[in-house]
């Protein structure tokens, strides 16, 4: 579609499928009528029922102050599609622009956009995980199931994974009084995602609040009783705890399998795009016609040396899915390049934790501001003696400022913007785990490198 005749037409008469109707499927389809495009727009996905936002379902959801039923997306315009619900994609054949369904129909296309994202990975052991008791959170579903079951007062609740998920839910259990315990196979909650030394502060404020924290240990079996109900776990080290709540939290699984024979770039971390959200082939050639958007997107950032990088944020999901559509119809003079800063926030045990940049591209950390022990600080994450990330905890309103130190490529460690800076900050290795426990814990991941050609300003390395 290289001429603006080709280009006029599409948008008029062409036809786009998007594959994935959770947020950035949605916010893609608002773009595209927003930008114009009158031709025919199919909604394919695997849940039935209306897109729906996911982040409440381990926070408010939880809680009982939202209702599973109470999150579906709000929309910003309509967007005139046809809806295939319920049914997966289960294959895609680039020679023919068709996506293949479960159910055996072929749904042709001009142009599609790929935005299936991730689920929640499953206890390992079938039998094990079909025990009552034992849940995951992705879905209305999950959610709902899992509030029902905190609400009946369970005698204990096992959390298996300590990242940003499961020490929600783990707050939330807390907060409702019940007995919890949080095993997690690395050194310390969060550390997949934050490094070590947030890894030690978030474990000081599990146990703070009453968690039964196991750190080091896996989980080997989930028992149940005659009726199939959960009754206990046992871990790695002898030990075991009775509980009548599982939630495993290990992380997600990027939805990619439908895509294996065709053709695409595609692995664990998921489809490789360039940052105008077009999808790379097998070969590491950019495809016209297929785009990339959300949480199975892994894409290259400018900023962090073009580094292929996988993200799991809600804003990241609809700028990319705005950007994607912006791109598709456009002519390459006017399409847009994805090169925001990525940012996320969690709140747990009464702490708003909130980061801008990618905390996983770095080699030092340091407390910039703030007070660990109040709980109200700002730590730094540097690469190479340039600021590439920023966590606070309590502190946000700082975190703009680091923003404009992560785009200018400032020097690390940075000097303090506030009076409140600790006498002994000195940085550390930021020390993250290996490549399995990063997969688990990480919302951020650091997956490759690409030799593309450099399009941004050029900073100067600060040594």
């Amino acid at each position: 579609m290289s001429s603006a005749h080709t280009l006029r037409r599409f948008r008029r008469d062409g036809r786009v499928v998007i594959v994935g109707a959770s947020l950035a499927g949605l916010r893609a389809a608002e773009a595209l009528r927003g930008e114009g495009f009158t031709g025919s727009l199919t909604m394919i996905g695997d849940e039935l029922g209306e897109p729906y936002d996911r982040p409440p379902l381990s926070k408010q959801v939880l809680t009982g102050w939202v209702p599973a039923d109470g999150t579906t997306l709000p929309r910003r315009r309509g967007i005139d599609a046809e809806w295939l619900l319920g049914v997966p994609a289960d294959g895609l054949d680039l020679a023919a622009d068709q996506v293949r369904l479960a159910d055996g129909r072929r749904i042709p296309f001009d142009r599609m956009l790929i935005a299936t994202g991730v689920r929640a990975r499953p206890w390992p052991v079938e039998a094990e995980a079909a025990l009552d008791g034992v849940f995951v959170v992705r879905t209305r579903e999950d959610a709902a199931g899992l509030q029902r079951a905190i609400a009946a007062g369970p005698s204990r609740v096992l959390i298996i994974g300590a990242g940003f998920t499961g020490s929600e839910i783990a707050s939330v259990c807390r907060e409702r009084g019940l007995p919890v315990t949080v095993a997690e196979l690395g050194p310390a909650p969060l550390v997949g995602g934050l490094g070590a030394m947030i890894g030690e502060v978030a474990a000081d404020m599990q146990r703070a609040h009453g968690v039964d924290l196991r750190c080091g240990v896996k989980v080997t079996r989930l028992e149940g009783d005659a009726q199939g109900r959960l009754r206990r776990a046992h871990f790695s080290d002898g030990g075991t705890v009775d509980a009548e709540v599982a939630v495993v939290a290990l992380g997600g699984i990027r939805n990619t399998e439908w895509l294996r024979d065709s053709g695409l770039a595609v692995g664990v971390w998921g489809v490789a795009c360039d940052a105008g959200c077009r999808a790379f082939d097998l070969n590491g050639l950019v495809t016209d016609d297929i785009f990339v958007a959300g949480d199975v997107a892994r894409s290259p950032n400018p900023i962090y040396e073009y580094r292929f990088i996988s993200l799991e944020h809600w804003a990241n999901a609809v700028e990319q899915a705005e950007i994607a559509a912006h791109n598709m119809v456009s002519t390459q003079a006017d399409r847009w390049p994805h090169l925001s800063i990525p940012a996320f926030w969690s709140i747990q045990f009464g702490v708003n934790i909130k980061s801008v940049g990618v905390p996983t591209y770095a080699d030092e950390v340091v407390v910039a501001q703030g007070s660990v022990s109040d709980r109200r600080f700002v730590a730094a994450y540097g690469y190479q003696g340039r600021v590439t990330a920023a966590v606070s905890f309590n502190n946000a309103k700082w975190l703009d400022h680091y923003r404009r130190l992560i785009e200018t490529a400032a020097p690390f460690p940075p000097p303090c913007p506030t009076p409140d800076q600790p006498a002994d900050a000195k940085p550390v290795p930021v020390d993250f785990p290996g490549p399995t426990l990063l997969a688990q814990g990480a919302t951020v991941v650091v997956t490759g490198h690409d030799p593309g050609e450099r399009r941004v300003t050029v900073m100067r390395q600060h040594r």
